[in-house]
């Protein structure tokens, strides 16, 4: 009984967005663990806590099973999705899958939030390497999130104001967490978890 009530409560907190997704401070907080684990993408992949978290932010606010919303059909029949993306880091699957073969990750799941933040911070080093993006630049590392290596390296983005105005608010929000980061690191819970008290 006591397994099965430890597996609900675990999933329910997986899957419910932080309530103030505009405070970085406040996201770590609330939510046991998720600082350890931006912490270990950091580490493991060079790219800084705060754009992480801004782009994650930007694709899924947080929520665990995000999807892309359906196109409709005459304007009330729902549709297909316009793309296989899901989870915190809305990777599509072959990216996904990429990734995991990349790190030897296989049992990594998008709808977690240690394995998606360190999805993007894999993703940011890619970033480095194909298109030569630094990885603080928040600004130009969401451009080749959203429109992947080629897209970007190929400027595909540059006619697309609408991505170029979503690529400034990553930048400053990215900005914005580095600030409230700067101010509440050393206060944030680290290590442990509902698992340190066993």
């Amino acid at each position: 009984m006591l397994p099965a009530l430890l597996v609900l409560l675990l999933s329910a907190c997986a899957t419910t967005p932080p309530s103030n997704v505009d405070n970085a401070c406040n996201i770590f907080r609330e939510k046991d663990g998720w600082y350890d684990d931006a912490l270990d993408a950091e580490k493991a992949w060079g790219s800084p806590v705060p754009v992480m978290l801004a782009i994650m932010h930007q694709e899924s606010r947080f929520v665990a099973q995000a999807k892309p919303p359906r196109t409709r059909i005459f304007g009330i029949i729902p549709g297909m999705r316009p793309s296989n993306s899901y989870g915190y880091s809305q990777a599509i699957k072959s990216t996904w899958k990429a990734y995991q073969r990349s790190t030897g990750n296989y049992g990594a799941d998008r709808d977690d939030f240690g394995d998606s933040m360190d999805f993007i911070g894999w993703y940011n080093n890619e970033s480095l390497h194909r298109s030569g993006i630094a990885k603080n630049d928040a600004y130009r590392l969401y451009l080749a999130y959203h429109e992947g290596h080629g897209g970007y390296n190929r400027g595909s983005y540059r006619n697309k104001a609408w991505l170029l105005n979503v690529a400034a608010k990553v930048r400053d929000r990215a900005a914005l967490y580095t600030v409230q980061l700067g101010g509440c690191a050393d206060s944030l819970p680290r290590g442990g978890g509902l698992f340190g008290w066993f």
